[in-house]
């Protein structure tokens, strides 16, 4: 972890491009206080969980549970599918995901073009979030099979360890000067995992999660919600890697201001995801309050190219009236303000 972070010029995997991810500036207040985000979409898949991917095969190949030829099974919404789908592919194992129809779909094609086993717990057309169902149903098929593993990304501790590199990342970019990090709470790796190391070497930083309304880890009401990837939906457990100790503040998003914040950042000429909508959404309400001077950074953990049939539709949007034109203006005029200074 002390080495510099840098990239060979040539790398000869597609795993070595993980890592070194660029911090934009979105905007600044006029006392100095700036927003910059993580673009974690830099990362191969367009995603921050093939960080966490490779760090569970890496560390179920060191306790010998994965050996050549091995299979791996994971329950996925569709990022965390497509970084194991890479790094089966390039390590030469079979990757079967469980799957429903929650995932955006160029995420799930994503995963078949990399030679994934898709399996889905739900019958075609039907839209609710499954994840116990998927959880129970990757347990299963790997239960009692020689050279085969289920990742259980939500209980892995490797999930965390792979977000390890995040902060050191961060530390050396800003020379230890970063005041608040803000990131989307769903199995808890890539906020908590960071936060862990982060404070190590910067002890003050404070951390606020974000979670979408309907999910639970911050409490209820529970229901139903569009943005995928991220929460905890009902009947699904908190994952142990959600450190409510590591925490300072968790809060709820609803689906109109994520991805109504998404689109109107779309407007600015940079791609970000639904649940990471509601994560700059948060973020943009906060940042007028800090104190003079302050950065904070957002884990944008990946980008909108994927959701060009979703949260980029209009057609799906007003399907299910997640589109707001008052939201969207006054996310706009609150960003084009910020972006003045």
């Amino acid at each position: 972890m002390n080495e510099a972070l840098t990239r060979p010029a040539v790398v000869s995997r597609i795993s070595d491009l993980i890592g070194y991810t660029p911090l934009f500036e979105l905007c600044r207040t006029e006392n100095g206080s700036r927003l910059l985000l993580k673009l974690e979409m830099y990362n191969p898949t367009g995603t921050a969980k093939i960080r966490m991917a490779r760090q569970m095969v890496l560390d179920a190949e060191a306790r010998g549970e994965l050996r050549p030829g091995g299979r791996i099974i994971e329950s996925t919404s569709g990022n965390t599918g497509l970084g194991l789908a890479v790094i089966a592919a390039e390590r030469g194992y079979t990757f079967t995901a469980v799957v429903d129809n929650h995932a955006c779909v160029d995420k799930l094609r994503g995963m078949k073009a990399l030679g994934t086993e898709l399996v889905y717990v739900v019958d075609d057309g039907a839209e609710e979030l499954a994840t116990a169902a998927r959880e129970e149903l990757a347990e299963d098929m790997a239960r009692g099979q020689d050279n085969t593993i289920f990742t259980e990304q939500h209980n892995n501790p490797s999930n965390g360890v792979g977000y390890f590199p995040v902060a050191h990342e961060l530390h050396q970019a800003l020379d230890g000067g970063i005041d608040v990090l803000i990131g989307a709470v769903g199995t808890g790796g890539a906020l908590c995992g960071t936060t862990r190391e982060l404070r190590k070497l910067v002890p003050g930083v404070r951390t606020i999660g974000v979670e979408p309304k309907g999910s639970i880890a911050f409490g209820g009401p529970a229901h139903d919600y569009y943005q995928s990837g991220t929460g905890t939906p009902e009947g699904a457990e908190i994952g142990a890697l959600v450190d409510f100790g590591l925490i300072d503040e968790g809060v709820k998003v609803g689906d109109v201001e994520a991805f109504a914040t998404a689109r109107v950042v779309a407007r600015t000429g940079l791609l970000i995801g639904g649940s990471a909508g509601g994560v700059v959404h948060e973020a943009l309400t906060r940042l007028p309050s800090l104190p003079p001077g302050s950065t904070m950074v957002a884990l944008v953990n990946d980008g909108g190219e994927k959701y060009m049939d979703t949260v980029f539709n209009d057609d799906w949007m007003n399907a299910r009236n997640l589109i707001d034109p008052a939201v969207e203006r006054e996310i706009d005029e609150t960003l084009t303000k910020l972006r003045r200074n």
